[in-house]
C-alpha cells in the first residue's frame, strides 16, 4: 500500500464504526467511511466535539452539522495550498490520500529533462493539475463540472501558480478527448480520477466497470511517441488494483512498452498506527 505520510495540515486522528475523525488544519472533522467497519474506543475527545460532523439521512443524502465551521479555510501540502470546504455527499474537495500520486508525478516530470504536457481528466478540484504545474509542466484540466473548475482555479492561485500554463476547460472528458484526437493534439501524460457512477451532460451514463476500459483505450489516442506516465484512480471498492494493470498493460504498455505498477493507497491512522485504505491506483511509466 501506498501511504501519504507526509502530510503536516492533514491527519486521520482514528476510524471506525463507519467513520472517521479528520483533523484539516487546525479544524477536526467526522465523515462517514464505508471502509472502516471495525470498532474504535473513541477515546480522542474530538469525536465529542468536533467542529463538523456530517450525518447520513435515512432517505438517503446527508447534512452537516457545524459548530462556528468556515466556509473554507487552507490546508498545505508542503508547497502546494488548497481551499478545502464542507461539501454536500460528506466531501471536502481534498483526497489527502492523493498526496502519494502527487509526489510520484512530479518525481516523474522533475526527472524528465524536457517539456511535460499533462491532460488531467475528471480533474475536480486540481489538486493533481497544480502539483504538475509546480513541477514545471504544462496542464489541461478537464471536468465537467464549472464550479468543480473555478475551484481548482482558487487552488492554483493559492497555490502562487495563478499564471502558470494550465488550460482549463469544463467539457465531458469523452468528448473532449475525442476532439484532442481530431485536431492531432497529444499529451505526455494522463491522469484521470473517473467516477465509479455518474451521469453526463445530456443524461447518458457512466458506470466504471463499463466505461473505464474503452475510455483508457480512447485516451491511449491522444499519448505523444514518448509518452511519460499514466495514472488511473479508482475508488471502485469492488475493483481489484490488478485489474488497473491490466488494463494499463493490455492497451497502453502492449502500444508504447514500459511498465504498470499498481496498488491500494492509504491514510495513516494516529490512533493506531495503522492504515486506512482509501481506494487504488494503477501507474504505467514510459521507458524514458
Amino acid at each position: 500500500m501506498w501511504i501519504a505520510d507526509g502530510w503536516k495540515d492533514y491527519e486521520l486522528l482514528d476510524c471506525g464504526g463507519g467513520e472517521k475523525l479528520e483533523r484539516w488544519g487546525k479544524k477536526l472533522l467526522v465523515r462517514p467511511d464505508p471502509q472502516a467497519i471495525w470498532s474504535t474506543p473513541r477515546s480522542h475527545a474530538g469525536w465529542r466535539k468536533p467542529d463538523g460532523r456530517y450525518l447520513r439521512s435515512s432517505s438517503g443524502g446527508g447534512s452537516w452539522e457545524k459548530s462556528g465551521l468556515p466556509g473554507q479555510w487552507p490546508v498545505r501540502y508542503k508547497n502546494l495550498t488548497f481551499q478545502v470546504r464542507p461539501m454536500s455527499f460528506k466531501h471536502t474537495g481534498l483526497f489527502p490520500e492523493q498526496a502519494v500520486n502527487w509526489e510520484f508525478v512530479q518525481e516523474r516530470i522533475r526527472a524528465a529533462g524536457r517539456p511535460v504536457s499533462v491532460l488531467n481528466l475528471f480533474a475536480y478540484t486540481g489538486a493533481a493539475s497544480v502539483a504538475c504545474a509546480a513541477a514545471g509542466a504544462s496542464v489541461c484540466h478537464v471536468d465537467a463540472a464549472r464550479g468543480m473548475v473555478s475551484w481548482a482555479r482558487e487552488n492554483a492561485r493559492a497555490s502562487g501558480l495563478e499564471e502558470a500554463p494550465i488550460r482549463w476547460i469544463v467539457d465531458d472528458c469523452a468528448k473532449f478527448v475525442e476532439r484532442e484526437i481530431r485536431r492531432g493534439r497529444r499529451y505526455d501524460a494522463i491522469i484521470m480520477d473517473p467516477p465509479s457512477y455518474g451521469r453526463g451532460p445530456t443524461g447518458e451514463v457512466w458506470k466504471l466497470e463499463d466505461n473505464l476500459f474503452p475510455f483508457v483505450e480512447l485516451c491511449a489516442g491522444v499519448l505523444s511517441d514518448e509518452p511519460l506516465f499514466v495514472l488511473i484512480n479508482s475508488y471502485t471498492t469492488g475493483l481489484a488494483p490488478s485489474v488497473l494493470t491490466y488494463i494499463l498493460e493490455t492497451v497502453v504498455s502492449r502500444k508504447f512498452g514500459g511498465r504498470t505498477v499498481s496498488g491500494e493507497i492509504g491514510l495513516p491512522v494516529t490512533e493506531t498506527g495503522l492504515a486506512l485504505p482509501c481506494g487504488a491506483t494503477g501507474r504505467w511509466t514510459g521507458d524514458r
